[in-house]
C-alpha cells in the first residue's frame, strides 16, 4: 500500500481532496451541484478530443471545462439555469461520444476519462495537479467574501455592489480549474463525488463557513484516503468505495442535523457566519 508504485497516488489523492473540499463547500453553498456534474463532463469530452487528435489532454480538459462553465453561466442567465445545465450535460456528452467513435484506443484508457486511474499516477502528472490545484485554492480565497455573500445573502450582495452574475461566472471558472486539475487523475465521476459528499456532510455540523470548510477537507481526506486503501486491499472499484462513503458520511451528517434540530441545539458556529457575512 506504501510501496514506491504509490507514493504519486497519495500525494495526487490528497491534493484533489484539498481541492475538492474547498471548491465542493461552495458548490453545495450555492446549490450548484448540477452545475459541477456538467461541468467534469465538459472536461471529460476535452480529454477525449484532445486524445484524438494527439494534443494535451490537459490542454483540452482546460478548453472544454472552461468552456462548459462560461456556456452554462451565460445561458443561465438569460433563461433557467437548470435547462442551461442539462443542455451543456447533453452536449458534452454527446461531442465526447463522438470524439471516442473516433478513437482507436484501448478501452481502459477511455474509461479512465470517467472514472481516473488514481493507482496509476505517472510523476509527471504531480506538477500539474500541484499548480492547478494551487490556483483553484488561491481563486476561492480571493473571491471568499463575495462568493460567501451572494452564496447567502444575494440581495445584500446587490445592494452592496457586489455582481452577483460575475461571482457566479468566476466561480464556474474555478470549478472548471478544479475539474481540470482532478479530471486525469481521479475521472469526472469520482471528482463530483468528492465535491459533494463531503462538503455536504460538512454543512450539517456547523455553520461557521471556516469551520465548514476545513471538516469538507478533513471528510474528503478520509474519504479518498479510506478508498485508496481498501481498494488496494480489496481490487475492487475506487469509485465505488469514495461513492458510498460520501453518501454514508452524509447520511451521518444529516441524522446530527434532525437530532440537534429535536435537542434545538442551535448549529455550531452560526454567531460567526453572520459575522462574516455582515462584515
Amino acid at each position: 500500500m506504501f510501496d514506491s508504485f504509490m507514493v504519486n497516488t497519495w500525494i495526487v489523492a490528497t491534493v484533489v481532496a484539498i481541492v475538492a473540499g474547498t471548491v465542493g463547500f461552495f458548490v453545495v453553498l450555492r446549490g450548484s451541484s448540477f452545475a459541477a456534474h456538467a461541468i467534469p463532463n465538459s472536461a471529460f469530452a476535452g480529454a477525449a478530443g484532445a486524445s484524438l487528435i494527439g494534443a494535451s489532454t490537459v490542454g483540452g480538459l482546460l478548453v472544454f471545462a472552461v468552456a462548459g462553465a462560461l456556456g452554462i453561466g451565460w445561458l443561465g442567465r438569460r433563461g433557467r439555469h437548470d435547462v442551461a445545465t442539462a443542455l451543456a450535460v447533453v452536449v458534452m456528452l454527446a461531442l465526447g461520444s463522438l470524439f471516442l467513435s473516433f478513437s482507436t484506443q484501448y478501452a481502459p484508457e477511455t474509461f479512465s476519462l470517467l472514472f481516473g486511474e488514481v493507482l496509476g499516477v505517472s510523476s509527471s502528472e504531480l506538477a500539474p495537479t500541484a499548480v492547478l490545484g494551487l490556483a483553484a485554492i488561491l481563486a476561492v480565497a480571493l473571491c471568499y467574501r463575495p462568493l460567501l455573500l451572494t452564496s447567502i445573502m444575494p440581495e445584500l450582495a446587490e445592494a452592496r455592489g457586489v455582481r452577483s452574475y460575475r461571482i457566479e461566472l468566476a466561480f464556474l471558472v474555478i470549478v472548471a480549474v478544479a475539474t481540470t486539475m482532478a479530471v486525469p487523475v481521479v475521472g469526472a465521476l469520482l471528482m463530483f463525488s468528492l465535491m459533494i459528499g463531503p462538503p455536504a456532510a460538512a454543512r450539517s455540523f456547523t455553520a461557521n463557513p471556516l469551520l465548514a470548510i476545513a471538516l469538507a477537507i478533513g471528510f474528503a481526506l478520509v474519504t479518498v484516503w479510506t478508498a485508496i486503501a481498501v481498494s488496494y486491499a480489496t481490487n475492487w472499484p475506487i469509485g465505488f468505495f469514495v461513492g458510498a462513503l460520501g453518501a454514508a458520511l452524509y447520511v451521518v451528517g444529516r441524522s446530527y442535523a434532525a437530532w440537534r434540530k429535536r435537542r434545538g441545539v442551535q448549529p455550531t458556529g452560526s454567531a460567526a457566519a453572520a459575522a462574516v457575512v455582515a462584515a
